[in-house]
């Protein structure tokens, strides 16, 4: 008995021991994952700083969509509490018609009974007993009086528990009608924000595309867009080089079987020259309503999720292996940097940020810094 009693404190000191291991190991992970975001987040400002010296009408450019994408995030999720909100008031609706039809029957059978009591004369009990002879059937009378009298209290009750019951319903309504006006405020407000965002961005675009146009530079500026996109995942990859991805089936192993991140019109394909044939397309853009789902290729790990020159709001997957993918012109971010994402997980929505004339997704693979053709890896159809 001492040993069975012995072995279970053992395996409870080991179980006990195991969750700490466990919970130790949660922390250094969540603590590596803070490294991790410091050191994008360091690496971004340095690229910022360096954008900025170069053009400010870039980096106004940046201010404006990062605002925008902001506004467009907090309006989905105030529609989204607006519905959540409507449906409970609707239950809360027929909730409180099904218990005043309830009531109504309950106070119907009450008022009967009231009635009943009323034409029967104040001296129900008395004449009772006087107009009985029989002691049994006397007793019977009386005992069906009692049920009577305790039905008619039960009912009484019922109907006072009701009431209250209808008045806190129609407290929550009138909540929930107040909590829909102010959310239609809220709605109202950042609307009038995002409006006032979208025409300064006109109004620069129309600026910057002046300015390229003036100094013939958009040959000199894609270049340097290009030359940051390439620093920028040399970085990353040094980076997240301490924190591998291990997957067990590899990347490569599903080239040509991958899902195309969104449904859309091929604008621009992979090699296709652009700027007068100087530089090429190292992705392809696909032309799609605003606002659909940007969804990941495959397993991987957010590297990068914020704004950069020439893409607009930008994610990058790493995949392993050396393998990233690239999701760039988005109107709205839906992950950060550190998360894991599986296939098909909505990590953006479709846009035209970094000053695209034309609403669509930039998709791009690289292993290492050098592009690969997507359309060799990705053949199907989303849905499909």
């Amino acid at each position: 008995m001492k040993s069975r009693k012995a072995h279970i404190v053992v395996l409870l000191a080991m179980m006990t021991a195991a969750g700490a291991q466990e919970g130790d190991l949660a922390s250094i992970k969540e603590r590596e994952l803070e490294e991790v975001r410091q050191r994008i987040s360091t690496l971004k400002k340095s690229m910022d700083d360096s954008a900025a010296e170069r053009d400010r009408l870039t980096a106004e450019l940046q201010d404006i969509e990062v605002a925008i994408a902001e506004q467009r995030i907090r309006l989905k999720e105030i529609e989204q509490q607006k519905r959540f909100t409507a449906n409970k008031k609707d239950a809360l609706d027929r909730d409180l018609a099904e218990r005043e039809a309830a009531l109504d029957e309950e106070s119907a059978a009450l008022a009967s009974q009231v009635r009943a009591a009323y034409m029967s004369g104040s001296q129900e009990k008395i004449r009772l007993l006087l107009n009985q002879r029989d002691p049994a059937t006397l007793g019977r009378l009386m005992a069906y009086y009692r049920y009577l009298n305790d039905y008619r209290a039960e009912n009484i009750e019922a109907v006072i528990g009701q009431i209250r019951e209808l008045e806190s319903l129609r407290a929550q309504i009138a909540a929930e009608e107040a909590r829909l006006a102010e959310l239609a405020r809220s709605r109202y407000t950042e609307l009038g924000k995002l409006n006032e965002s979208q025409e300064s961005r006109t109004a620069l675009l129309a600026r910057l595309r002046k300015k390229i146009a003036n100094e013939g530079e958009e040959v000199e500026r894609l270049a340097l867009q290009e030359k940051d996109l390439s620093r920028l995942i040399a970085e990353l990859t040094t980076i997240l080089s301490d924190y591998p991805i291990s997957s067990e089936e590899p990347f490569s192993s599903h080239k040509g079987r991958l899902t195309w991140p969104v449904a859309g019109t091929l604008l621009h394909d992979f090699g296709q020259p652009r700027a007068g044939g100087q530089i090429k397309w190292n992705g392809v853009v696909l032309g799609a309503q605003r606002g659909r789902e940007v969804r990941a290729v495959y397993h991987g790990r957010i590297a990068f999720a914020d704004w950069l020159a020439g893409m607009g709001l930008l994610v990058i997957v790493d995949h392993g292996e050396g393998y990233m993918s690239l999701y760039g012109y988005n109107e709205t971010i839906l992950k950060k940097a550190g998360d894991w994402v599986a296939p098909g997980d909505v990590i953006a929505t479709v846009g035209d940020s970094g000053g695209q004339a034309q609403v669509g997704l930039y998709f791009e693979l690289r292993r290492g810094t050098r592009p690969v053709n997507p359309r060799q890896w990705v053949t199907r159809r989303p849905g499909g």
